[in-house]
């Protein structure tokens, strides 16, 4: 599992973030660093009387993404505002394991599948990994890598993360 596993043949390498588990609580702020420890993106925790709200910023304030959950669902949804387009996270409805669709407003779906609560999964798009996330590469206790490949919307795939972060802990 992995995208740093694959021959570098295939492309450029994957671009790594460094995140946090338990990402944050509603209100709190949270810096997303790069593989050299720069902040780059910013999650911002808004607190809103009846969903939840995560406002995905760059490292100069820019709103790149709004990320809010869906009440009065069947099953666990969020959804990412992006501009002009956006995509709605579903969890599973029904599974042994966990698994997750995200259906963007324009472009094929993308699924997420893996172990989300130890935070080691992979998140596909027509069966090629566009993101892999673990554990393993970090030696820091609660903190956790996203390996996207490269030419992805880094902002999309990473606010996706966010929604399954969230609603795995849910």
């Amino acid at each position: 599992m992995g995208l740093f596993n694959r021959s570098h043949d295939d492309g450029p390498p994957a671009i790594r973030y460094q995140m946090r588990e338990k990402l944050l609580s509603i209100g709190d702020d949270y810096w997303i660093e790069n593989a050299a420890g720069q902040k780059v993106f910013k999650v911002n925790g808004k607190a809103v009387r009846f969903r939840q709200t995560f406002i995905l910023e760059d490292s100069k304030g820019s709103e790149l993404a709004k990320i809010q959950e869906r009440k009065l669902s069947v099953r666990d949804k969020m959804h990412i505002e992006r501009g002009n387009s956006g995509a709605t996270v579903h969890k599973a409805l029904i599974g042994i394991r966990d698994r997750y669709t995200i259906n963007p407003d324009s472009g094929p779906d993308l699924k997420a599948k893996g172990n989300f609560v130890s935070h080691e999964y992979e998140i596909e798009r027509d069966g090629d990994t566009v993101a892999t996330i673990s554990k393993k590469w970090f030696r820091v206790r609660d903190t956790y890598g996203v390996d996207i490949a490269a030419g992805e919307d880094q902002a999309f795939i990473l606010a996706i993360t966010v929604c399954i972060d969230e609603m795995a802990r849910g």
